[in-house]
């Protein structure tokens, strides 16, 4: 375990700042109230708190918060603003405790503010190697006085939440053999679980799964998402022998069944994507290979404790378009065929949203949403599906294909609100050419997907490519859709007020009535484009909505498709917090 010095300021050394000793007070009062996170917070959330990335373990996104309701919400104002760190690449979710917001800028800069006021209260800075790219990390997690980052050279570190000091710093996985986190971790049952990234590098083996002690970050067990040995998911590689087997990064942390004390997470596609390039075609001829590539794109149910693998289920074998499943997964006990079931839903970047049972893993039902012509059906008892043999790019061609990366619906959450039963999913329209990028003769493979996506609009486009989709999940029907030019480009924030949150390429922040789509609010225009995750938190009795302004994030690529939308040079980050008015 490595134990570099602390880099942490505090605001009782605030003379250092030049700061007065009033204001020091003041601070050090907001921070003395912080309590420790337990294990019933963490099952049973304040309303007030945001303590995870999807605020609770079911993965809604939802805040159960109504002082900011339908009728008040269109005397929304800006409470106030933070200026982070500009530069580089974040998709942050703020987190939330007792009033006290923590924030990472891209450098690795981690920050406790006060709620209330946006004032400083303390910052701890990591420092990146010099061949590590400012990029910052989705998702943080709190537990016990520590909050637990997950840092872009692959370490997990442990900060004390009232000072920033530095408790553990346990280095995971080796940034040289270019894995890395870009999503922190959730912790469940005093087990902190991490994803790994950076498996499109050439690793042997792809990533991995970890569960760590929370009081010293060591290593209890490991996950591997890529399947291995004599077994028949160990055979779906199509012969291909371990070390040659990459891709399956698990880049977005899970969701937590207490009953079952299981995790559900997401696995992402093979590397690299093109089927001949990895050598998952043409299919071999041995009866007992598959060529379905196993974990790549499925849901792995794993026990919090021991890291055992219970059961899976994979929703695109063989994907070569880069249209991974590897998002958010959400917890919900709703009806189906007349029979209450415990689901777990979730979608791929193609933007068709499953429901499988999260109990045995079986396959539910399933809701097409942006165009797309890869799966051409789905049989309704399996879920299994059919892909159109003319999207599958071979080398020498190049294919039409709709959705393709960065997905009809990207790493931006969807969020789903129990006052409507109502899931609110963040979608975008185009299409791509893709032309595979053959490996020249003798050369070896080091990374990267191998292929060109040539972005264009969807077939007959309106010209609005950012929508807002509100799906009825008890009937899986559609409530209402909002469609505009630019790309809506963060998660959704639904709240027990009735409104959904959302925010757009184009630098607006906007309000939905949640039952209708009826837009309630819009902001002026921001610092930067919104790619990130919008929470809700209170603070003093009074209800916030805190949203960070940042660019180059994923669909920022989309700007392609709209160049009238002009964007800040510079890529300044912004936190932004709103209220309604005293």
């Amino acid at each position: 375990m490595k134990m570099p010095g602390m880099k942490s300021l505090f605001t009782m050394s605030a003379l250092a700042f030049g700061v007065c000793s009033s204001f020091a007070m003041a601070q050090d009062s907001v921070i003395d109230k912080v309590t420790p996170v337990t294990d019933e917070m963490l099952l049973n959330p304040p309303d007030g708190d945001w303590l995870m990335w999807r605020r609770t373990y079911n993965g809604w996104g939802y805040s159960p918060l109504d002082q900011i309701n339908k009728e008040n919400v269109g005397d929304l104002q800006l409470a106030w603003a933070w200026g982070m760190t500009p530069g580089g690449r974040t998709q942050e979710t703020p987190l939330v405790h007792d009033g006290v917001i923590y924030i990472q800028n891209s450098t690795h800069l981690i920050q406790a503010l006060n709620g209330a006021t946006g004032e400083l209260i303390w910052e701890y800075q990591h420092e990146l190697p010099d061949d590590v790219s400012p990029n910052g990390v989705r998702s943080k997690s709190i537990y016990e006085d520590k909050l637990i980052v997950s840092t872009r050279d692959g370490h997990l570190i442990a900060l004390d939440t009232k000072t920033g000091q530095l408790v553990w710093d346990q280095q995971v996985v080796n940034k040289d053999q270019g894995f890395a986190f870009s999503s922190g971790s959730i912790i469940a049952n005093g087990v902190i679980v991490q994803g790994t990234t950076g498996c499109s590098n050439a690793q042997p083996g792809g990533c991995f799964f970890t569960g760590h002690d929370v009081n010293t970050g060591a290593e209890i067990w490991r996950v591997h998402t890529i399947a291995r040995g004599d077994t028949p998911e160990g055979n779906s590689w199509n012969g291909i022998p371990l070390e040659s087997r990459h891709g399956a990064s698990a880049w977005i942390a899970g969701s937590y069944d207490p009953d079952q004390k299981l995790i559900f997470a997401g696995v992402g596609q093979p590397y690299p994507w093109i089927a001949e390039i990895s050598g998952l075609l043409p299919k071999s001829a041995d009866p007992n290979v598959t060529n379905n590539a196993l974990y790549t794109d499925s849901t792995l149910a794993i026990d919090v404790k021991t890291g055992e693998l219970k059961w899976y289920h994979q929703y695109l074998p063989n994907d070569s378009l880069d249209l991974d499943y590897v998002y958010e997964r959400l917890l919900i006990d709703l009806p189906f065929n007349g029979q209450d079931r415990k689901m777990l839903v979730t979608s791929g970047k193609i933007g068709i949203i499953e429901a499988i049972d999260r109990t045995t893993g079986e396959w539910l039902w399933a809701k097409e949403t942006v165009p797309q012509n890869v799966v051409l059906s789905i049989d309704q008892k399996t879920g299994e599906k059919t892909i159109n043999p003319e999207v599958i790019p071979h080398i020498g061609q190049t294919t039409f294909n709709c959705p393709a990366d960065p997905g009809g619906r990207a790493w931006q959450a969807t969020a789903y609100s129990p006052r409507t039963q109502t899931l609110y999913m963040p979608t975008v329209e185009f299409c791509s050419n893709t032309t595979p990028q053959p490996l020249d003769p003798g050369e070896i493979y080091v990374s990267g997907g191998r292929a060109t996506f040539a972005r264009v609009p969807t077939p007959e486009s309106d010209g609005n490519i950012g929508q807002v989709r509100a799906i009825k999940l008890t009937d899986q029907t559609d409530s209402w859709m909002y469609r505009q030019h630019a790309p809506v480009t963060s998660s959704t924030l639904p709240t027990a007020g009735g409104v959904v949150f959302v925010g757009t390429l184009d630098r607006k922040f906007m309000a939905f009535d949640d039952e209708t789509g009826a837009v309630l609010w819009t902001s002026g225009s921001l610092s930067n484009s919104l790619e990130s995750f919008p929470v809700s938190y209170s603070a003093g009795g009074k209800q916030y909505i805190a949203i960070v302004a940042n660019w180059a994030s994923g669909l920022g690529r989309l700007q392609s498709l709209t160049p009238e939308i002009k964007l800040p040079p510079n890529n300044p980050a912004t936190l932004y917090v709103f209220a309604l008015p005293d």
